[in-house]
């Protein structure tokens, strides 16, 4: 009981955002973008040195090295 209602309101929120387009600041945008980009060196933050692969903590665990 009450799914109806719970439902309604779920299509009502679902069509307000489907078509609602909020005004975009596109200057604070391209900043919070060059800031962003200032904080990379150049290497992705989900790069590794070449040594590590990622695995060690693995690799002790199955090894029985618990």
């Amino acid at each position: 009981m009450g799914r109806g209602r719970a439902k309604a309101k779920q299509t009502k929120v679902a069509r307000e955002l489907k078509y609602f387009s909020p005004d975009t600041d596109l200057s604070a945008l391209e900043r919070e973008l060059h800031a962003s980009s200032q904080h990379d060196s150049g290497q992705s933050r989900f790069a590794q040195d070449d040594d590590d692969d990622g695995y060690d903590d693995y690799d002790r665990w199955a090894a029985g090295g618990r």
